[in-house]
């Protein structure tokens, strides 16, 4: 009977979000009227900022009919592209985003120009072609933005006929984005929408009364959606990097035009640079919590540049749900926060209490990550509270995620998960302690997962403890069940078991030994993948502990450095990696 309650509610939750979506999707059938199109601007004011990389050979490729997007790659052998089946959904988004554009502009050449003004007067020419992905609220708001940043290529050496009717076409798009965007899909999607407005009331002539408008809604959204440590609503570490590449442009468009930042705006930035710093590993690559992925180093170099504050991050995030713990040249960075709520949990794992770690700058325990495009398997498994650094009880997630038959109406947002997540930190001479609990496992086992971790002052030893207790009120009878701590380790990690059967010892690419324990229990190696690579999945390893609830209550196990400590600051040459990619 319990079994069939759970399944209940979570039918009932899931049928609140279909709900909830389909409304929104009614809101985005509203027709713009026709006169809102014909009231075209006259001119272009202003153009903005792409802080995004670009690759000028790309141009040749797009000029000869291949575009390669998302890990795709699709011949159009003459064809248009926007008539084309694309191969997935990330293509299709990015072609009708028209990021790359910037490529073309790179390139700079009289053929590059001509080609990005041919393919942008084919799309309108189009309206966008069959593909419904070109008209949704966030991509459109993609492809406009692209289409101010990159105005002067696209409107090089064109006519007053080609002029008019671009003009006409961002009228159009904006007026429609206008009235959709409270349908987009909440998060940075949406926000990015918002993003899109105010850059059309920058750049068009005439829109003072939008621009008013889409500053105010923008400054609404962002005080929702940036949280007062920085960190994303999402709980997205990634959200950071590409709210900012979008948030920081805007704020030089606004002094283009003489015009003073919302103090929003400049708040959101000031918070979330050092909540960027506060998620990325001492090698520079950030830590792989709830959705995030791979995330090119060059964009990341690039959003730094722009910091005016250079501040220095927390290390208790309460707002967002995570802890950082530093001790000599070690880092660890854990997660102690519920799911997002609602909408914006459609990426978010189940990965309550999970942490990664990392000496000097190897990262040594890591989550596996999220893959950046492609394959839907992946992305299901990389959510699963397996695929973390924490526990798992009776091989299920803290976290269920809508049933796969409403993932086409509403994705598949956390319908259930932890409720209550506790965190203290506790500082002396010895190093920092925290200590966490949540209650995933609670509606199901009737399990408390508590768990403690503690980093020494000098950085040479991470030790943590995890308890499984009854919930003080408990609902239903305690069951017993298979019971698994898992630490993933990065693929440039060699481990090898001890001979006693209860720990291992690790090799690390910068030539530290380090060797991890659990008294009393039974350490084995498995297989595991790190789907954050960025040139895709990668064959890892992972240390597990099995046991059963009922034979183990309390597990402590610990990391700790063997080599001698070198000068701060100093290490040998990096070793080459020593797993392929997958």
């Amino acid at each position: 009977m319990a079994a069939l309650g759970d399944k209940t509610r979570l039918a009932g939750l899931s049928l609140a979000f279909a709900v909830r979506a389909a409304a929104r999707r009614a809101i985005a059938c509203v027709r713009v009227p026709a006169d809102f199109a014909r009231r075209a601007p006259e001119k272009l004011l202003i153009a903005s900022q792409d802080l995004r990389t670009c690759d000028p050979t790309r141009a040749a490729e797009i000029y000869a009919g291949i575009f390669a997007f998302a890990h795709k790659s699709l011949n159009t052998q003459g064809g248009s592209p926007f008539l084309a089946t694309p191969p997935s959904q990330d293509w299709a988004e990015t072609l009708h985003g028209f990021g790359w554009l910037r490529h073309l502009r790179a390139a700079d050449t009289t053929l590059a120009r001509a080609n990005a003004r041919a393919l942008v007067d084919e799309w309108i020419t189009l309206n966008g072609g069959r593909d419904p992905a070109a008209r949704r609220p966030d991509v459109t708001a993609r492809r406009l933005i692209s289409w101010f940043c990159h105005a002067p290529l696209i409107l090089d050496g064109a006519d007053k006929a080609f002029f008019r009717r671009f003009l006409r076409s961002i009228a159009r798009q904006t007026r429609r984005l206008d009235r959709q965007a409270g349908a987009a899909p909440d998060g940075m999607p949406r926000l990015t929408v918002h993003v899109a407005l105010v850059y059309a009331g920058l750049c068009l002539s005439g829109e003072g009364r939008l621009l008013k408008a889409a500053i105010k809604s923008l400054a609404a959204e962002l005080d929702r959606q940036i949280l007062a440590d920085g960190g994303h609503a999402s709980r997205n570490p990634a959200a950071l990097v590409y709210g900012l590449v979008d948030l920081l442009p805007l704020k030089q468009a606004l002094a283009s035009r003489d015009l003073l930042p919302p103090q929003a705006l400049l708040g959101a930035i000031d918070r979330m640079m050092p909540m960027l710093r506060f998620f990325r590993h001492p090698d520079g690559e950030f830590a792989q919590f709830n959705g995030a992925g791979p995330t090119p180093s060059d964009l990341v170099a690039t959003v730094f540049a722009h910091d005016d504050t250079r501040g220095e991050p927390v290390e208790n995030a309460s707002h967002s749900g995570y802890q950082r713990l530093l001790g000599g040249e070690a880092f660890a960075i854990m997660d102690v926060g519920p799911p997002p709520p609602g909408a914006l949990s459609g990426e978010a794992h189940a990965g309550c209490l999970s942490f990664e770690f990392s000496a000097e700058t190897d990262r040594i325990v890591v989550n596996c990550g999220a893959p950046r495009f492609g394959r839907a398997d992946w992305a299901s498994a990389a959510r699963a509270t397996a695929a973390h650094s924490t526990a798992t009880i009776g091989d299920a997630s803290s976290c269920q995620f809508a049933p796969a038959w409403l993932h086409r109406l509403i994705g598949a947002p956390v319908v259930q998960g932890p409720r209550t997540v506790t965190a203290r930190r506790e500082r002396n001479e010895a190093g920092v302690r925290v200590v966490t609990s949540h209650d995933g496992y609670a509606p199901r086992f009737n399990i408390i997962h508590e768990r403690s971790l503690a980093l020494s002052s000098d950085g040479r030893r991470l030790s943590g403890e995890d308890v499984f207790r009854a919930p003080e009120r408990p609902r239903r009878r305690e069951q017993d069940a298979p019971l698994a701590l898992r630490f993933h380790l990065h693929p440039a990690v060699k481990a090898s078991a001890r001979q006693d059967g209860q720990g291992v010892l690790l090799a690390l690419p910068g030539g530290g030994a380090w060797s991890f324990s659990a008294p009393g229990f039974a350490v084995t190696l498995a297989e595991s993948v790190f789907l954050s690579g960025h040139r895709g999945p990668r064959r890892a390893e992972q240390i597990v502990i099995e046991t059963r609830l009922h034979a183990a209550r309390r597990i402590a196990w610990s990391f700790e450095a063997l080599d001698e400590p070198r000068p701060r600051g100093r290490r040998p040459p990096q070793a080459a990696t020593l797993f392929e990619d997958a």
